[in-house]
């Protein structure tokens, strides 16, 4: 069975977003990126799916302008993540949406489905987000391993990570390591992935 990795970005009082909608303080989103190699599919919601689109679409059409996000330049992982993107299926979890833009990307309707892919032959299948889709693929038992960088801020008021979750979930911390001053945290979860 293939592996399921949620990767997250959070303030240290377990915040994604703050109170305007977005994670300002993140200067980069490559992080977690040394798991490209054994990612061939990836997972996110509706919720995410179109800033994810816009974001990464931008980095590949001029990898060297600003973004509107940030205002700051890709870092060279990020423009290496727009063209892995852009290459790699994307399963998109929702009820709702009736199309998305990507060429490589298709819309998944319930958990059932990721289940059926981690069946499927295949590497890592990544799950980018966002709070909703990373709570209820755990609370289904579809994830394998929670990656969390952890940025020395506390937010206050926003958007926590497992603000969604079902039920208590024990994890076992797996590594720590510190990137430019943020704690990287790799639990092992309660999926059955290998």
């Amino acid at each position: 069975m293939r592996k399921t990795v949620a990767g997250m970005q959070m303030s240290i009082d377990g915040m994604i977003d703050g109170p305007d909608g977005y994670a300002d303080w993140v200067d980069s989103w490559s992080d977690t990126f040394d798991l490209l190699p054994e990612i061939d599919a990836c997972v996110l919601g509706s919720g995410m799916y179109p800033g994810y689109e816009q974001y990464w679409s931008a980095i590949r059409r001029d990898p060297h302008a600003p973004l509107e996000l940030t205002g700051q330049k890709p870092t060279p992982e990020e423009i290496e993540y727009a063209d892995f993107a852009l290459g790699t299926p994307h399963y998109v979890l929702s009820k709702s949406l009736d199309k998305v833009q990507w060429a490589n990307s298709r819309i998944v309707r319930d958990s059932a489905e990721i289940e059926r892919l981690r069946h499927a032959p295949g590497r890592t299948i990544y799950v980018v987000g966002g709070a909703r889709t990373v709570s209820s693929l755990l609370d289904a038992g579809l994830i394998d391993e929670l990656r969390l960088t952890i940025h020395p801020l506390v937010v206050g008021n926003g958007k926590a990570l497992f603000d969604t979750i079902a039920r208590r979930h024990a994890v076992e911390l797996k590594e720590v390591k510190q990137v430019n001053g943020k704690a990287c945290l790799i639990y092992k979860a309660g999926g059955q992935g290998t």
